[in-house]
């Protein structure tokens, strides 16, 4: 039911040129997904502090900040910092070459740093005039960004050959704990083992006002049967929203209609 074909294109004028020649109509489909996306990164990894993007999907995985004067000590630090960018380039990391930014814009380094915590860039590389002299960076991981013991911003100043060396490999560990972080969280929103459909109403009822998902084993049921389902859970504002990839195999009956289950499913309130 999404896909529209070549109808929107026609309607609209959407071409591109084919690579045998020639211009053809896009075909094309009504998912939505690219604000859609949007919204779901930033619900499922921002923080307080802003956006933290996946390293697979950040525009700008590193991003090398040099902390400017406006002297003649600027030029031997940008080519300093031009070091790293040139070894990360020159590397892969989750399958692809390094996304590696030197921003050498006019600003405040704090306030250069800030934004592009903001922004959400995976790893943030400050270089200051001292840091040259010890051969070493600053380096700053957007999804570890405070010491929890400490209060203050968590970083680490291996030497600039070090960095070039082991950032790919910080890469995949954002990666992993982002991914890790918001599994568990999602987990631990999902009840599980509530039986029966009186189950299900008091544990909507006695949770708040974002109480999550239940899990609960589903017959299928179609015709009359589903449009009863339907309107069950219409009188408590509650629909069937989606079914686990990975759920157990189903091993009870349908909590709805009493019929043997086939698979489970998630039940919530839609916001």
């Amino acid at each position: 039911s999404h896909y529209l074909g070549t109808n929107f294109a026609k309607a609209s004028g959407i071409k591109y040129q084919a690579q045998e020649g020639g211009e053809q109509f896009a075909h094309t489909t009504s998912w939505g997904v690219s604000t859609r996306l949007i919204g779901g990164i930033i619900m499922t990894h921002g923080d307080d502090d802003g956006l933290r993007i996946p390293p697979k999907l950040a525009p700008w995985q590193v991003v090398i900040l040099p902390m400017l004067r406006g002297n003649d000590d600027d030029a031997a630090l940008i080519e300093y910092c031009e070091g790293l960018r040139a070894t990360l380039a020159g590397q892969h990391a989750l399958g692809e070459p390094v996304r590696v930014l030197l921003d050498t814009k006019p600003g405040k380094p704090a306030q250069k740093r800030w934004d592009w915590v903001r922004k959400g860039a995976p790893v943030i590389v400050e270089v200051g005039g001292r840091d040259m002299e010890n051969g070493v960076v600053t380096l700053i991981r957007r999804d570890d960004l405070w010491d929890m013991e400490t209060g203050k911003l968590n970083s680490q100043a291996p030497t600039r050959e070090i960095a070039g060396q082991t950032i790919p490999g910080v890469l995949g560990d954002i990666q992993q704990a982002l991914f890790t972080e918001a599994a568990e969280r999602r987990d631990a929103n999902i009840a599980t083992g509530i039986d029966g459909w009186d189950g299900v109403v008091e544990f909507f009822a006695s949770n708040g006002k974002y109480p999550g998902w239940v899990e609960v084993q589903w017959a299928k049921p179609s015709g009359d049967a589903l449009e009863r389902v339907v309107e069950k859970l219409k009188d408590q504002k509650l629909t069937v929203r989606n079914v686990p990839r990975d759920a157990t195999p189903a091993d009870g009956t349908c909590i709805f209609t009493g019929e043997p289950a086939v698979e489970r499913v998630y039940v919530a309130r839609a916001y």
